[in-house]
């Protein structure tokens, strides 16, 4: 039967991700809107959402943090092209992103001493066979496939390479091991539920050293220079971003961050994505027609949680049906007014993906599941 329960908050996406519980548009009624962001005023305010992001996520004394254009994807791009080249590279991708910085380096940068490690959705590479001696490219959680790195044990503290990580869908979401890491890219869109454009960029003393020492043979462009005369330029790391920004976008990300503060930090943030991955996977153990993309559970994300249905029925059908038949399902819960947005992204296998970041509550994920199982027989009857 069609379910009655429906979720507060039908907000599933993963990215941009749902708003923090009781958001309102109101918190931007005191954004600087109409001053230029280079005044003192504003400067000020674009280094709290610094300093505040860095002081809840435990960030080492020596990294440094700055906002930069293009989320994200301008920040790993930054990295990319500021410091690989010096030394052979080693590239990791279990999901579509992944994939993506492996072109960029080998298609782009057009870097020869390049080794890939590709792995399936749904699992990981041998990391115990990376060669850290070169630098390392890898996501810590693929948010298309629901596969994240279980801890950062594969890292070695006396790395020669630098550790240059995206984790746009973990920051704020999982405890990552930060002396193993030295470059680490976001978004405000992910897990802290902020608004899009704008990416977030953190360096150890090792990769700001890298930076300073090294030249890529390369141009690049004006958005993506974070050295002048063999220097780090301090000033994007202290609120002076490279180009314009959006101060509204910076007054709703500094909400969403005393948000975090007010509920508990980065232990509480965490604790509201792991319940939403319980919720589900209490789910899922009660059913026989749907599992996780990923068998390991330590592999499992709490963030992306990405789900593939089981059922021989479905199996029995062809992939472009397979495809067709998940995008129904959650068209219905859509045209429903249940859920948005958590159908599994589109070079990924067909299923379903639902985001379980800190900003969404653990009791909406727990309706919406009724709904994926009355939507999944409806289509399987018809």
């Amino acid at each position: 039967m069609k379910p009655k329960l429906k979720p507060n908050r039908q907000f599933f996406s993963s990215g941009p991700c749902s708003k923090r519980p009781g958001w309102s548009s109101t918190i931007l009624e005191k954004a600087l809107v109409g001053r230029s962001h280079r005044c003192k005023e504003a400067k000020a305010r674009i280094k709290e959402v610094i300093d505040r992001s860095k002081s809840i996520l435990g960030m080492p004394e020596g990294y440094v943090c700055g906002i930069v254009p293009a989320s994200d994807t301008g920040a790993l791009e930054m990295a990319l092209w500021n410091l690989l080249g010096q030394r052979g590279v080693e590239m990791l991708a279990w999901e579509s992103f992944g994939l993506s910085w492996v072109a960029d380096v080998e298609k782009q940068l057009q870097l020869d001493n390049v080794t890939t490690r590709i792995a399936d959705y749904g699992e990981l590479p041998k990391l115990s066979e990376v060669d850290f001696s070169k630098d390392v490219v890898f996501t810590w959680n693929g948010t298309t496939s629901g596969v994240k790195v279980p801890n950062g044990e594969w890292i070695p503290d006396n790395r020669e390479g630098l550790a240059i990580c995206d984790a746009t869908s973990a920051v704020f979401a999982m405890d990552l091991p930060w002396p193993k890491l030295d470059v680490v890219t976001w978004s405000w869109q992910k897990v802290m539920g902020g608004e899009a454009a704008h990416g977030m960029i953190a360096l150890s003393p090792r990769a700001i050293e890298r930076i300073e020492s090294y030249r890529p043979p390369w141009p690049l462009p004006k958005i993506f220079r974070l050295a002048k005369g063999g220097k780090l330029i301090q000033g994007v790391f202290e609120g002076a971003t490279i180009n314009t920004i959006s101060m509204i976008c910076v007054e709703d990300a500094l909400d969403g961050l005393l948000w975090a503060e007010s509920i508990g930090g980065l232990k509480a943030l965490i604790d509201r994505s792991n319940a939403n991955l319980r919720v589900v996977e209490a789910w899922v153990r009660d059913r026989d027609w749907i599992d996780f993309l990923s068998s390991d559970p330590a592999m499992r994300s709490n963030t992306s949680i990405c789900l593939r249905i089981t059922d021989p029925w479905y199996q029995g059908l062809s992939s472009e049906e397979q495809q067709s038949q998940a995008k129904q399902l959650v068209a219905m819960i859509e045209k429903e007014d249940v859920a948005y947005d958590f159908g599994s992204y589109r070079d990924a296998p067909p299923g379903i993906r639902i985001w379980g970041g800190a900003t969404v509550d653990w009791q909406d994920t727990e309706a919406l599941l009724p709904w994926i199982d009355w939507a999944y027989q409806e289509v399987k009857n018809s």
